[in-house]
């Protein structure tokens, strides 16, 4: 069966409803950085969307092709992720999607190589007719983070950041919000088949330990 990283990395992708410290290692993706508001139907976050999945599906999609990628195997592609800040702070001020800065993101299995990655760019801007040289191959290395699966709308999300911020300042951590370290979501629903009160969205927080 094909590697799905949301079944052999649990601690990652499906954490508890309850609020949990977690030690993130290093990760590669694929991602696009915008601005804007994501419910926006002609914004940057939709041409985002459809920029990564063409890239990501044509790295999955690569063996049935003349591509060879060393250390290849099939695999279940990731769910989408975003890191948000607003302009005016660098946590995420919910009320105020119009001054959302964002880095969308799938990601990559370690055996996507830098030089796998921009044939993949090429490949699907030419079978798809659509610009994909916004994409970037990143590596993130966010390390110690709180995280709480959130059941319910988007628009919910701060009563699940409430718990969050509860169980930072009642263990002994401070919010570590920086350029690099960024409040980050991954989509574990499609909204498009999903009732808002259903969607699974993992949230996680960037901390430290004080003292």
């Amino acid at each position: 069966m094909p590697f799905d990283f949301k079944k052999e990395y649990k601690e990652f992708y499906l954490p508890p409803r309850k609020p949990t410290a977690v030690e993130i290692p290093a990760m590669n993706f694929a991602a696009v950085r915008g601005k804007g508001d994501p419910n926006d139907p002609n914004g940057d976050y939709r041409r985002a969307l459809d920029v990564l999945y063409s890239v990501a599906y044509t790295l999955k999609m690569s063996y049935m092709g003349a591509r060879t990628i060393e250390g290849f195997f099939q695999y279940v592609v990731p769910p989408l992720e975003g890191f948000w800040f607003n302009m005016d702070d660098r946590g995420v001020d919910l009320s105020k999607k119009e001054k959302f800065e964002w880095l969308s993101a799938i990601r990559l299995p370690d055996f996507i190589r830098l030089e796998d990655f921009d044939w993949a760019v090429e490949t699907a801007s030419e079978k798809k007719k659509l610009d994909c040289s916004s994409a970037r191959f990143v590596t993130i290395d966010e390390g110690l983070c709180v995280q709480c699966m959130h059941v319910g709308s988007y628009d919910a999300e701060s009563e699940t950041l409430d718990l969050i911020g509860k169980y930072v300042r009642e263990n002994g951590y401070a919010f570590d919000f920086s350029e690099e370290r960024l409040h980050h979501e991954i989509y574990l629903s499609d909204p498009r088949k999903t009732a808002p009160e259903k969607l699974k969205t993992v949230l996680r927080t960037p901390v430290r330990k004080i003292g």
